[in-house]
C-alpha cells in the first residue's frame, strides 16, 4: 500500500482510503474473536465489539488531531518525540516494534494450523511445526523479493478474500439456528466473561498505523479523513458481527469447549465449521478465505516490519542487505512459531496488550499535551474535549489490566 502514497493524487478517493483501514483492520485476528467471546456468548459480544470500536475509532481521531499539526508524512516517531518528549518515543517505538513480532509469530502459529487442515483434506499430515516452517518460508520469500510483489501479491489475496468470504459465510448465515444463537447450552453465566475478551476485541480494531498514511495521502484534510476511518472501520465492525453470527449461529456453546481444549487455533475452529457445512465447494471457499487471511496478514504485519528494522539497522537494499534483514525480521517468530506452533490466542492477547499503549494511551496523550502546545491553532479539533481523553486513557489501562488479570487467572475465561 505504501508505494501509492508517494504522491497524494489530484483528488484521492474516499474510498480507497476506507478500503486502506479496512484491509488492515480485517484480518486473521478475526479468528479469535468467536473463541474469546463463547463464555459471554452473542449479546456481550456485540456490546463489547461496540464499546471497542468506539473508543477505537476515537483513538484514531485523536492521533489525527496532532497529525494535522505536522507536515504530511510525519511518522509516529516524529510525533511522540515533538509532543510527548524522549521517554514516549522509545516506550511507543518499543510497543510497535513488539506489536509486529508478536503478530508476526501469531501468523505463523495460525498459518501453520490452517495449512495443516487444507493438508488433511488431502489425507496429508504434517507436524505442526513444520507446517508453520513451510508457512513462514514461502510468505518470508515474497517480502524478501520486494515491497512490489507483496503489493501485487496482497492485492490478489484481497480479491480472493472478498470473494470466499461471502460465500462461505453467506452459506453459514443462511444455515444459522437461533436457539443456538439466542439461547445458549452451558452454564447460565455471561457478563463474567466479558472482561477477558476485551484485549481482543482491540487487537481486532489496529489501523492506527496508517492514520499518518492517510494525512500523507489526502493532505491536511481532515473532513475526509475522517470519514475514512469512519467507513473503513465500520466495515470491519459490519464483518465482525456477520463472523459471530455465523459461527455462533452454528456452532453450540458447549462446542466452543472443545474447540478451546484443542488451543482454539484458526485450523480447529474451521475444521468445527467445515462439519457443518455439508457442500464441499463452500467448504472448500471458507478455508481458502482463512488461508488467505492470515497469509495477507503476516504479509501486511512482516513488510512494516521488514522496512522498520532496515532502518534501524542501517541495512542497504542490496540483495545481501534485504537478505539480512529478512533473517532479523522472520527468524525469531519462525522459532517461536516451531516451538509453540499453538500459541495464536497467545500472541493476539499480548500484541493487545502492547497496542494499548501505542494504539490508545499514546495518541490520547499526545492529543492532550498537543492542544496545550498549539493553543491557537484553528484546525481540527475532536470533540468531547479533555473528558473524551480521560475515557480513552482509561479504557487503554482497562484492557492492558483484563490481559494481565486474564493471565493471572484472576478474570474467569471460558473452557
Amino acid at each position: 500500500m505504501a508505494n501509492h502514497m508517494n504522491a497524494a493524487p489530484a483528488k484521492a478517493s474516499l474510498l480507497g482510503g476506507a478500503m486502506i483501514i479496512a484491509g488492515t483492520t480485517v484480518g486473521a485476528g478475526m479468528f479469535s474473536l468467536p473463541v474469546e467471546g463463547a463464555g459471554m456468548w452473542f449479546g456481550y459480544s456485540v456490546l463489547m465489539l461496540l464499546g471497542v470500536w468506539f473508543c477505537m475509532f476515537m483513538s484514531g481521531l485523536l492521533l489525527l488531531e496532532t497529525n494535522l499539526h505536522f507536515e504530511p508524512g510525519a511518522s509516529f516517531d516524529t510525533l511522540t518525540k515533538e509532543t510527548l518528549g524522549q521517554f514516549w518515543r522509545v516506550l511507543n517505538g518499543a510497543s510497535i516494534t513488539f506489536v509486529l513480532y508478536i503478530l508476526t509469530y501469531a501468523y505463523i502459529s495460525g498459518g501453520g494450523s490452517i495449512v495443516n487442515h487444507s493438508l488433511e483434506g488431502m489425507d496429508i499430515s504434517l507436524p505442526q511445526s513444520f507446517a508453520a516452517l513451510v508457512f513462514a518460508l514461502v510468505l518470508a520469500l515474497v517480502v524478501l523479493i520486494s515491497t512490489k510483489a507483496v503489493d501485487r501479491i496482497t492485492t490478489i489475496m484481497l480479491g480472493g478474500m472478498i470473494i470466499s468470504f461471502f460465500l462461505a459465510i453467506g452459506n453459514l448465515l443462511i444455515g444459522i439456528d437461533t436457539s443456538k444463537l439466542l439461547l445458549p447450552d452451558g452454564e447460565n453465566s455471561y457478563g463474567s466473561y466479558l472482561w477477558a475478551a476485551i484485549p481482543f476485541g482491540l487487537a481486532s480494531f489496529g489501523y492506527h498505523g496508517n492514520v499518518p498514511s492517510l494525512v500523507k495521502y489526502y493532505g491536511k484534510q481532515p473532513g475526509t479523513i475522517i470519514k475514512a476511518i469512519f467507513v473503513g472501520t465500520f466495515i470491519a465492525l459490519a464483518i465482525y458481527l456477520c463472523w459471530l453470527v455465523a459461527t455462533m449461529g452454528n456452532i453450540s456453546r458447549g462446542e466452543f469447549g472443545a474447540i478451546i481444549a484443542q488451543g482454539g487455533n484458526m485450523g480447529v475452529l474451521v475444521g468445527a465449521l467445515s462439519k457443518v457445512m455439508d457442500n464441499s465447494l463452500l467448504n472448500t471457499m471458507l478455508t481458502l478465505f482463512a488461508n488467505l487471511a492470515v497469509a495477507s496478514s503476516f504479509l501486511g504485519v512482516t513488510l512494516g516490519l521488514f522496512d522498520y528494522l532496515a532502518d534501524l539497522f542501517g541495512f542497504d537494499d542490496s540483495r545481501s542487505g534485504r537478505a539480512k534483514t529478512a533473517l532479523v525480521t522472520f527468524l525469531p517468530p519462525t522459532l517461536l512459531g516451531m516451538l509453540f506452533p499453538d500459541g495464536f490466542l497467545v500472541a493476539i492477547g499480548f500484541a493487545a496488550l502492547a497496542a494499548t499503549v501505542w494504539a490508545v494511551i499514546v495518541p490520547a496523550l499526545m492529543a492532550w499535551r498537543s492542544r496545550q502546545q498549539f493553543a491557537d491553532s484553528q484546525g481540527f479539533r475532536v470533540p468531547g474535549g479533555t473528558p473524551l481523553i480521560a475515557i480513552v486513557v482509561l479504557f487503554g489501562l482497562l484492557t492492558a489490566a483484563c490481559h494481565l488479570l486474564a493471565m493471572a487467572g484472576i478474570l474467569p475465561k471460558y473452557s
